[in-house]
């Protein structure tokens, strides 16, 4: 499941919630902290490892 940072409009908690896709676009999310479903989606990074024979 992905993982999608979160940073909470009441209390200004930022968050890594790993959230299946249907809990995402149902917004079936609230902040760990106080509660609240008022949640910025922030933009994060991502790290792509492969594997190379050398």
């Amino acid at each position: 499941m992905p993982a999608f940072e979160f940073k909470c409009q009441k209390c200004g908690k930022k968050a890594t919630l790993v959230l299946s896709l249907s809990e995402y676009e149902k917004k079936n999310y609230k902040c760990p902290k106080c509660g609240s479903k008022r949640l910025e989606r922030l933009i994060s990074t991502f790290q792509v490892k492969t594997s190379r024979k050398s």
